[in-house]
């Protein structure tokens, strides 16, 4: 056992003593355990973050903003389904009645409620689980259409401004410290060549035909848990990025992880493609939840947000990869030139098919708002 983190354990609320943490590999950002406590016979997993305040700049707003998402989720899904309330996510407060720690080093600590008999998936081939996962990002923005109260804190702000994106990139570029460009031309012209896809957004919403909602930000699909029986969702995780912003970019982001079976590093880019019947599933499962409120100017531009948020995640991977690997986690040399060069593919890929897309994406709206009548 760790003992920093079986002593940060300690100041949380959790059912018995600490007796096993393992660490977990997956994730670009927070350093996360799996800790399981002891009480009598009865063990009880959970799970325990160290959060990066490198990233999130701001830990005890964004954990409010956690606390008050999961509670209101949890409260309306009980009224009509209690078992399903008892497996989404729960904030574990400290001793002292706090939803987080800070350690003497000023590091922020979180534990949440270890959901039991729950998968996540990096990659799907499987179009029942695509949908799903689509539909349960749609849940989860129905669900929070009416949460009370203020305006939820921007925990990254201009996290899916891509013209911001595009002004940090010119600025590494420009100094290439690391003399990195020299590997990455092609890359880096294909990126200064589509940028005018950076304006069409903010235009919508400027003009009203957009309008801001809670987002995930962060759609990612193994941000979905999936009951491992049923295949049935459970409940959308990792809420770090849940802040005001776009339905747009959340089906973007189903796009660019689940409509492509490739891994977000693979280096085969011959298997790097969209996939039309996983992208199908994803059109119908985000339009089963999401149909009785998009606006026309939301549904239409579906196909797009899956284009910009892929070339969005292909920016950041690229400009990260200049500026020498300091955001995200590598595991290998030129790790972020991979990922840059994986997205940008599939942006090609979008572009080649986005008609029929289009097409498809019209087609599950038409059969979810007939359902509704």
């Amino acid at each position: 056992m760790e003992p920093d983190v079986a002593s940060i354990a300690g100041h949380f609320h959790i059912r018995g003593a600490p007796v096993d943490v393992a660490a977990v590999a997956r994730g670009h950002i927070n350093d996360t355990y799996i800790l399981t406590a002891r009480k009598g016979e009865i063990r009880t997993r959970y799970v325990l973050q160290r959060i990066n305040h490198a990233v999130f700049k701001d830990p005890p707003r964004m954990m409010a903003n956690i606390t008050r998402i999961t509670e209101h989720i949890r409260q309306k899904v009980s009224q009509t389904d209690p078992q399903l309330a008892r497996r989404q996510l729960t904030v574990i407060e400290t001793n002292g009645g706090s939803g987080y720690h800070q350690d003497i080093d000023g590091n922020f600590w979180r534990v949440y409620n270890f959901i039991e008999d729950a998968l996540t998936y990096d990659t799907l081939q499987s179009a029942a689980r695509a949908g799903e996962a689509a539909r349960m990002f749609g849940w989860f923005q129905r669900m929070l259409l009416d949460l009370p109260g203020p305006p939820l804190h921007d925990t990254i702000p201009d996290f899916h401004n891509t013209r911001r994106r595009l002004e940090v990139f010119q600025n590494v570029l420009t100094a290439d410290a690391h003399n990195r460009a020299r590997h990455a031309r092609c890359e880096i012209d294909f990126l200064l060549e589509n940028t005018e896809m950076s304006d069409v957004l903010p235009r919508l919403v400027a003009r009203g035909e957009v309008p801001i909602r809670i987002a995930h930000n962060d759609a990612k699909i193994n941000n979905v848990m999936l009951d491992r029986q049923t295949g049935r969702g459970v409940c959308v995780i990792d809420l770090d990025t849940v802040m005001p912003g776009l339905s747009l970019y959340d089906f973007g982001d189903l796009v660019r992880t689940a409509a492509c079976g490739a891994a977000e590093d693979e280096r085969d880019l011959s298997k790097v493609a969209v996939n039309l019947s996983l992208f199908e599933a994803l059109a119908l499962g985000f339009a089963a939840e999401t149909a009785g409120f998009l606006t026309p100017a939301e549904r239409e531009h579906l196909v797009f947000a899956g284009k910009l948020i892929t070339y969005e995640q292909f920016v950041r991977f690229l400009t990260d990869y200049l500026a020498g690997d300091t955001y995200y986690k590598v595991s290998r040399d030129r790790h972020n030139l991979d990922r840059s060069r994986t997205q940008m593919k599939l942006v090609q890929s979008i572009l080649e098919h986005e008609e029929t897309m289009n097409a498809i994406v019209a087609g599950a709206f038409q059969d979810s708002l007939g359902d509704e009548k």
